[in-house]
């Protein structure tokens, strides 16, 4: 099976339900889907074995956006907001996807629009830190990140690392 059968096809005209929720606030469906997403996309089709439940998400806000199909609920996009000492001393928004079938559709950006708000919400004048796939540099780019490190490996893809300043 791979990722792009493992989900309806997605509308782009279809409306985007956003939800944000504490990890304790996660429905257990919820959270299944996004960990099954999380996996679809960096373990299955990145082809990244790495340990996904790393302890972070307990102390996180999840972005998740759903979008309807005739089958029912998908979610499309999904992110998570870390609290600040928890993976950096700063906040930092991490596991940024969004479903194959859902791709190309301006929901990436959408995605990190809803992710920035919330933090801004919650963390008003501090910066974001991310450590971002090196190809998408110019993606972060947009929305004021500055890559802040030399290229590493992590989990076998290079990656830096960004800031966003406070604002």
């Amino acid at each position: 099976m791979t990722p792009e059968t493992m989900t309806p096809e997605i509308s782009p005209t279809a409306p985007i339900e956003w939800r944000t929720a504490r990890f304790t606030e996660l429905a257990a469906d919820d959270l299944y889907d996004a960990l099954q997403a999380r996996l679809a996309v960096f373990v299955v089709e990145q082809q990244c074995a790495y340990q996904d439940a790393d302890g972070a998400d307990r102390r996180a806000h999840h972005v998740l956006g759903w979008r309807w199909t005739p089958s029912g609920r998908v979610l499309a996009a999904y992110c998570r907001l870390v609290e600040p000492g928890v993976k950096y001393a700063e906040p930092s928004i991490g596991r940024v996807l969004t479903s194959a079938a859902g791709r190309r559709q301006g929901l990436g950006k959408e995605l990190m629009r809803q992710a920035l708000a919330l933090h801004d919400a919650l963390y008003p004048g501090q910066g974001n830190r991310i450590s971002a796939q090196r190809y998408l540099e110019r993606f972060y780019g947009g929305f004021g990140y500055r890559t802040v490190s030399a290229p590493y490996d992590e989990d076998g893809l290079p990656h830096v690392e960004m800031l966003r300043a406070g604002r």
